[in-house]
């Protein structure tokens, strides 16, 4: 609580002028822009569970989730500066966590609920995380900043995106979406340095520190922390980025470039990774079209993606991915969400009405081969309202990645079904 006094003295300090002062006047004439508002989200998950997966065990036959998450958002600004802040609140009655908490060592389809463990600051208080049920309320966003002519400086936490990927982003090295997440609306917040200077050319030179804490310790080094510089350059109509980081210890190169050819739009990212073990690469390279067919409005791309911390053969037994630590890190961190090296996605949105979207999606593991196929359906229900739903179809044999990857029992996989994904969001 003694953060969020201290936060919420910062907001004071920052709308209110000096009390007595030669400039008085001109203080005055500068007016503080305030700003609220949010939403509130109600999610439900119904995941079947198959007779040969070990989840049986423990859920029976089904997962069920519900997820509730409010988030108040609150800003102000004051000539060049700028205070912003997110308040979540969280109460989730899931199924998985049991099984994210019984089995820790395997990738699973739960996932435990957020915390600050790594992160510099601790503006997460927990009020219960035990068997089915979690309640917190957290800042996902606490930032100042300053805007100038050509620089911006903000201190604070935030959240950045980086690279051309559109599903597989390996160059969005901090807090990246899982590619078949369906509400991707905000990303999770990082405590950070953040700075970013415009060149006259319209070129721009940004610097990111992100500073973490080591989760079992709790002490801030910097092993565990990230420097980054990334430059966005232009070479006539085409766009590229370069990107030389210190991440969790590893130095990391980036290299990316999006064009437009005969209407369609190309983006790659390479990023070379140089981790103890020896160096790694990683890829993505798409093309996005949009267009008019049959009457609707349509958008679509297609990406593949080559994951070169993924394992080599498809064979996805816990003996075979304790021998990849390093896809296991970033597994644990949240920086990678596939097993195998090579991938290709595809996604087509269409406008069926000005406010109803239809879009079916699909994550194809090459080597295995298995896949998830899915369709999304978002409606703008009224003003505030928005439903949000989705269905998803794990294609592939026992042992591949989304048919259900070896679990080290004889006979059993951990594997889930079709699942349904349903959402309520009402913003205000």
């Amino acid at each position: 609580m003694g953060r969020l006094i201290n936060l919420h003295l910062l907001v004071v300090l920052i709308g209110s002028g000096p009390v007595i002062s030669a400039q008085a006047a001109d203080q005055r004439s500068v007016a503080t822009d305030w700003s609220f508002g949010g939403h509130t989200k109600y999610q439900y998950i119904h995941t079947l569970v198959p007779d040969d997966s070990v989840l049986q065990s423990i859920s029976g036959g089904s997962l069920q989730d519900h997820n509730f998450e409010a988030r108040l958002k609150i800003s102000a600004r004051r000539g060049q500066l700028d205070f912003e802040a997110h308040t979540q609140v969280i109460a989730v009655h899931s199924d998985s966590l049991p099984v994210f908490r019984e089995l820790p060592g395997l990738v699973t389809p739960g996932a435990d609920v957020i915390n600050d463990d790594r992160r510099w600051f601790n503006l997460t208080h927990e009020f219960s995380n035990r068997n089915k049920n979690a309640s917190l309320v957290r800042l996902d966003r606490a930032s100042v900043s300053y805007t100038g002519a050509k620089t911006v400086f903000r201190f604070g936490r935030q959240a950045i995106s980086w690279g051309n990927g559109l599903l597989f982003t390996p160059m969005d090295i901090f807090n990246p979406f899982d590619p078949t997440a369906v509400d991707k609306e905000y990303k999770s917040g990082d405590d950070m340095v953040y700075a970013q200077y415009l060149l006259e050319s319209g070129s721009d030179l940004q610097a990111v520190a992100v500073v973490r804490r080591n989760p079992v310790s709790g002490d801030v080094e910097q092993h565990q922390s990230s420097l980054a510089l990334k430059y966005h350059g232009f070479w006539g109509r085409h766009e590229y980025d370069l990107l030389a980081s210190e991440h969790y210890g590893d130095f990391v190169l980036g290299l990316g470039a999006s064009t437009d050819f005969h209407g369609a739009i190309l983006r790659a990212d390479l990023v070379w990774n140089d981790t103890n073990p020896g160096s790694t690469l990683a890829a993505i390279g798409g093309v996005s079209y949009s267009g008019l067919l049959g009457g609707f409005n349509w958008t679509g791309f297609m990406e593949y993606y080559y994951n070169g911390f993924g394992q080599t053969d498809g064979d996805y037994s816990p003996a075979n991915l304790a021998s990849n630590p390093e896809l296991l890190k970033r597994l644990a961190r949240g920086e990678i969400f596939n097993l195998g090296r090579h991938y290709l996605g595809a996604s087509v949105s269409f406008e069926m009405t000005p406010l109803l979207m239809l879009t079916p999606n699909i994550f194809i593991n090459l080597t295995d081969p298995s896949a998830l196929a899915q369709l999304v359906v978002s409606y703008d229900w009224k003003q505030d309202l928005q439903v949000l739903g989705a269905l998803n179809f794990p294609i592939g044999p026992n042992g591949s990645e989304y048919g259900g990857i070896d679990s080290g029992q004889p006979g059993l996989y951990l594997s889930t079904g079709p699942s349904l994904f349903a959402q309520l969001a009402w913003y205000f």
